[in-house]
């Protein structure tokens, strides 16, 4: 009798928990999604008891160790408004930075749902990006509030810019956080090589340092300055000063002209594409993947 049922033609064909629609299904659905992001800030702060305050403490305290070593004694205080022009590349970096390292460690930490629920696993990595977006806005309070303190006034291209650099860390992000997630699964050294390889995108974005210093470094090495804006990370900390930093400088206008690269929006949009192709490989790669997950984990 089974194997007839198994046999009648008007039956669907029976479909793996794993086959699904990838990124696309994930957002089909959301309830779920919403669900997992809720657990994941709920289980953050278990148990704390300054609770959501402590994603105002931990930038700033970043922040302050930050502004002390690099902007006082060592002197790059030089910059105009440096706590801003600091704080903007550290914003960007740190969402980065918790995408990629968490969204990495999030199918294995999560083996007991991916094993027992038929969802989408990409909602994982994903979750963990957005989960790293909700700590933004603390982060944002305090960039904005630092800002006005130094004058900044917001502007509609500034806005603008900002907004593409979160988008760019945002496709960036979640693209590396799917390879490394399926990767991880099948080698656990994955999570350690990218919690080192982060160490690595704090020195390479102008964030401690001005954009001005590279151009003038690399002046006679122009090939070498455009490898180094071809970083998308990098990009996006530069759009990003454009929202905040350069509106917090005396002359807004003489600071994109001689600290900013040229064509900046125009390279945001080609990073932006680019990471969105990165983001199609991704899920391409992962769909390759994720049958053989289970019996790994």
């Amino acid at each position: 009798m089974a194997e007839a049922t198994l046999e009648r033609p008007d039956l669907p064909p029976l479909v793996s928990p794993a086959a699904n629609g990838g990124i696309l299904e994930v957002f089909r659905r959301r309830y779920l999604l919403k669900l997992l992001v809720r657990r994941e800030i709920s289980a953050r702060y278990q148990g704390s008891v300054l609770g959501l305050l402590w994603s105002y403490l931990n930038p700033l305290s970043q922040f302050l160790i930050y502004y002390v070593v690099f902007g006082i004694i060592m002197g790059r205080n030089r910059t105009e408004a440096y706590p801003i022009h600091l704080f903007t590349g550290l914003v960007i970096v740190h969402f980065f930075c918790e995408t990629l390292t968490a969204g990495t460690r999030s199918i294995v930490r999560n083996r007991r749902i991916v094993e027992k629920m038929a969802l989408p696993r990409e909602m994982f990595p994903v979750a963990s990006m957005l989960v790293s977006a909700f700590h933004i806005g603390p982060q944002l309070v305090i960039l904005v509030i630092a800002a006005a303190f130094w004058g900044w006034v917001p502007d509609v291209t500034g806005l603008m810019a900002a907004v593409l650099g979160l988008l760019v860390c945002a496709s960036l992000g979640t693209s590396l956080a799917l390879i490394f997630s399926a990767a991880n699964v099948f080698l656990r050294d994955i999570g350690n090589g990218v919690s080192i390889l982060t160490n690595f995108v704090r020195f390479g974005v102008p964030m401690m340092y001005p954009y001005e210093n590279v151009a003038s470094g690399l002046k006679d090495s122009p090939h070498l300055i455009q490898l180094y804006l071809a970083n998308p990370i990098a990009e996006a900390v530069l759009l990003f000063q454009r929202g905040f930093w350069v509106g917090a400088t005396h002359h807004p206008q003489a600071t994109i002209a001689h600290q900013l690269p040229s064509h900046l929006f125009l390279r945001g949009g080609v990073a932006l594409v680019a990471c969105l192709l990165l983001l199609a490989f991704s899920q391409l790669a992962f769909s390759r993947l994720e049958g053989k997950m289970p019996e790994r984990l």
